[in-house]
């Protein structure tokens, strides 16, 4: 039994582009006699069968975006919607927003759904359970289909598309040295599991600079917190049994519940514990006290995947295979919770 051969498997073998590929299964007239009947052999002695979502949408211009993010609680995913629509609506697009709520299978059918309702081109951050599963099918499907995916902030190397970062790793050693420079030496880590692939690089970038600056690793001042809702008592039985005089959080949230319960502790911050977050969100501005942050500029990030998205969309060429990698600068806000 041959394999299964996609639209972009057959453009590769026949030198031409995904594009002349579809027009020449649709039977177009744009396409010349000889390469259109070349096209539809090909495809027929390799029993090809296309996606008819994938392709109706690829042949159907929506001027629509399809948005998928893992939640919405956290500031930094509203402040990239702001940027996605600010340079959609600029260039004409709508933009549909969905929740994977950190769900496999509601990622899978919101890309079904959104796919239905006539989107060109998704961006996207992968949900916990994408990660931790390791399956990305649903996305290799749509983008073999030749509808064009930007995957922002939480991205995996699997899959080869556009996508806008920070580099996590630095950003997060960047705040580290700044508690060591202020003569923190027992710093503890507040992060997500490591399948997140966004917590495991800040992880990384904590280790490295505790050991580039002579402090031991010890992995019990670090604590990995799967629900936000029992944070509280994970958080509180480290304030509890280790005499730390930092916390590194990786979002906001348990940096805040850091704080709150380093109060209800009489532990004061900053002059007992010094606190820094990534996300520069509400939370931080209006904490009490405020909190400083690592700045990931969420509208930033949401405008160059807008751009990088319709620029590929408008693009008349085939650059399927020069995909980039957008790297957004980060910086340390300075607030009350570091001394």
């Amino acid at each position: 039994m041959k394999k299964k051969i996609t639209l972009k498997q057959i453009a590769r073998e026949l030198d031409v582009s995904i594009s002349t590929v579809s027009k020449s299964l649709r039977d177009s007239s744009e396409i010349g006699e000889e390469t259109r009947l070349k096209v539809q052999a090909f495809a027929k002695f390799y029993n090809y069968k296309p996606n008819n979502i994938a392709l109706s949408l690829k042949n159907r211009k929506s001027k629509a975006i399809g948005i998928i993010i893992p939640e919405i609680v956290h500031h930094f995913f509203s402040t990239v919607i702001n940027g996605i629509e600010q340079v959609a609506n600029e260039y004409g697009y709508s933009v549909i927003i969905c929740l994977s709520d950190d769900s496999f299978d509601k990622e899978v059918l919101n890309m079904e759904m959104l796919a239905n309702g006539s989107i060109d081109g998704f961006i996207m951050s992968l949900s916990k359970e994408t990660q931790f599963k390791g399956d990305f099918h649903h996305i290799t499907e749509v983008i073999n289909q030749g509808m064009p995916v930007v995957m922002f902030d939480r991205v995996t190397n699997e899959i080869l598309c556009d996508k806008v970062i920070i580099d996590d790793k630095s950003a997060a050693y960047e705040a580290v040295q700044s508690l060591i420079d202020n003569g923190k030496k027992k710093i503890a880590l507040v992060t997500t599991v490591d399948y997140v692939s966004v917590g495991k690089l800040r992880t990384d970038g904590y280790v490295k600079a505790l050991l580039d600056n002579g402090i031991p690793f010890d992995e019990n001042l670090i604590i990995k917190i799967e629900d936000v809702d029992t944070c509280e008592i994970i958080i509180s039985k480290l304030l509890q049994d280790k005499a730390i005089d930092a916390v590194f959080a990786v979002n906001e949230l348990f940096a805040v519940t850091c704080i709150k319960t380093a109060n209800k502790m009489g532990i004061r911050v900053p002059e007992d514990l010094s606190v820094i977050a990534f996300t520069d969100g509400i939370i931080s501005k209006y904490s009490t006290p405020t909190i400083t942050t690592v700045s990931q500029n969420g509208i930033k990030m949401g405008n160059k995947a807008a751009k990088m998205l319709i620029d590929r969309l408008e693009s008349e060429e085939d650059e399927e295979e020069n995909y980039k990698t957008e790297v957004i600068e980060t910086h340390l806000i300075e607030r009350e919770s570091t001394n």
